[in-house]
Parts: C-alpha cells; structure tokens; sequence
C-alpha cells in the first residue's frame, strides 16, 4: 500500500476528506486541524492500495492541493490491519499492475539529470566496456553495461512521449546525447593512454573476438533483444519491481558499442567504428520504441478498468 500525506488549505480539507473516503481502496484516514504550518493548513493523511493511488492523486490535484498545499507519497513495507487488507481486496486490479503516472514522471525525470554523477557513471561504464572489447572479456561487458545510467533518460523519453512533456523530452535527449558524446571523447583519450602505455593496441582490436564481435555486428536480434528489454524495463519502473533493472541493463549493448566505436575509431577501424554506432542507434531505437508502447497499453488498460469499474459503481 501507499501513505498519503496531504496538506490542504482549510477550506478545501472537507473537500479532501470526502474526496478520500469515496475513493475505493483507502483505508486508515486521519485529519489534524491546523497542524500544518508551513504551509499553513490541515493535515490530513491515509492509507491506499497502490491500484487506486493514480486516481487519487490526480483527483487531490484536480483540487490544487499541488499548489496551494502538499502531496507526499510514500511506500508501505509493512501493514498490519485488517482495514488495509480489506482496502487492497477492493480496491479495481492487482497493485503490482498499478502505474503511478507521477511518480514515474517526477522519477525519471530525476533519472535524466546531466549530472556530473551521471555523465562519471556512463564514462566509467564506457571505459570498462573499451577494456572489455580489447580484450575480448564478456564478464568486462556485462559489468560495463550494469554500471551504464542510461535507462533512465531512455524511460524519461517513453514517459515524455506518452505524457507529451515536451520539457522531459529535451531533458532526455539532452542528457543522452551530451552523456554519450563525453563518454566517447574520454574513452578516444582513454585509448591513446592504454595503447601509450601498451596494454592496448590495434592487434588485439582486430583479432578474432569470439565474445564480443557481436558489438560491431548489429542483426535483426540486436533490435528484437532492445525492444523486450525496452518492454522489461518499462514494466520494473512503473511495478515498482526495480530488481528487474539489473536484468535489462546486462541484456542491452548500449555502453559497449559506444566503447567499441571509440576505440575503433582512434585506430581509424571505421568499419568497426559504424558497425558499433548503428548497434548503438539499434538499441536506443529499441528501448525508446518499447518503452512508449509499453506505457500507452498500460495507459489503455488502466483507462478500460476504471471505465468498467466506473460502470458498476453506477448500477
């Protein structure tokens, strides 16, 4: 379940309350008159099954509580009441299907922040994966592409699209593009220092790599592996089931293909160089378009359960 904490003006605190107790699936209200001081208004807080958080959210800001007062919702670890049990039983769908649309918003859009933070990890992820195509190491790649922040600016663009927030768009893109392109130039200078230093070099870029010549070698699976991890990782965002992050971000060649492409390109490979950047532009192509898709069937399935659950609350 969910804890909401609501500050309302007092003259709209009725509205509130009654707003929540209509609303199936709370349980646990509480109203404190005057305890809020900053700002300066009643406190009034619940318990609700995450299957009708999304609606009632959007109703407390139909009401300009987002405004004039304060939202807060947090997650609940543990419940102990028969109330809540019976919340959750009648609250419409499972709360594991439920999307909160604005705390995916509001988490995404901290998610792809050009941060100095974020452009350190995908450098450091790119430079591990250089490592990792030089040596033709898998275990490298895969811990390049678990180190790789760039799911969260992906999910930021689905999220964009289907919201039409054109500002978390820019925000996206922005830092995809810049994250990359920093990641890349660090990663060219990277190599220059490594084959200095002779533990890269030319020989080993264009040996046989059994386990990683895949990066350079983009096909019909690379797109097919995008899109269902795209569809995967859209779904552990919006189900709160984070875990599966970890699986998706091993299952896509992202931080790799930038990685061989800067390599490549600093020994002048530029078939290498090509071959790494369309299975780059594959694989972002895959996320953006699953994870757009995956949003708007979870925004058409939602809309149909309150259509019918609307329905039999009028008959």
């Amino acid at each position: 379940m969910l804890h909401l904490r609501v500050i309302s003006p007092e003259e709209k605190t009725d509205d509130v309350v009654r707003l929540i107790e209509r609303t199936v699936g709370t349980a646990h209200l509480v109203m404190l008159r005057g305890a809020a001081r900053n700002p300066a208004g009643d406190l009034v807080m619940c318990d609700v099954a995450r299957e009708a958080g999304d609606e009632l959210i959007s109703a407390l800001r139909t009401l300009g509580l987002d405004r004039t007062g304060s939202i807060a919702v947090e997650n609940i670890d543990l419940s102990l009441s028969e109330r809540g049990r019976k919340a959750e039983r009648d609250a419409p769908g499972e709360g594991a299907d439920a999307v909160l649309w604005e705390h995916l918003t509001d988490a995404t859009h901290e998610e792809s922040t050009l941060s100095v933070t974020y452009v350190a990890f995908l450098t450091l992820a790119t430079m591990i994966a250089a490592c990792g195509v030089v040596l033709d190491n898998a275990i490298l790649i895969v811990g390049a592409m678990a180190v790789g922040p760039e799911f969260g600016p992906l999910a930021g663009l689905s999220t964009a699209l289907v919201r039409r927030a054109s500002r978390l768009a820019l925000r996206s893109l922005n830092a995809l593009l810049v994250g990359f392109a920093v990641a890349m130039l660090v990663t060219v200078g990277f190599t220059y220092f490594m084959d200095a230093v002779d533990l890269f070099s030319r020989v080993r870029l264009d040996a046989v790599r059994p386990n990683t010549a895949f990066i350079y070698q983009p096909d019909a699976f690379s797109f097919v592996v995008a899109v269902l991890a795209g569809v995967a990782g859209t779904l552990s965002l919006t189900s709160a089931k984070s875990g599966a992050l970890v699986g998706v971000a091993i299952s896509v060649t992202t931080v790799p293909a930038a990685a061989n492409a800067a390599v490549a390109f600093t020994y002048n490979e530029y078939r290498q160089a090509w071959g790494s950047t369309e299975q780059l532009l594959l694989n972002l192509l895959g996320i953006v378009l699953a994870g757009t898709v995956t949003l708007l069937a979870q925004k058409w399935f939602w809309a149909r359960q309150r259509e019918r659950n609307s329905g039999a609350g009028r008959r």
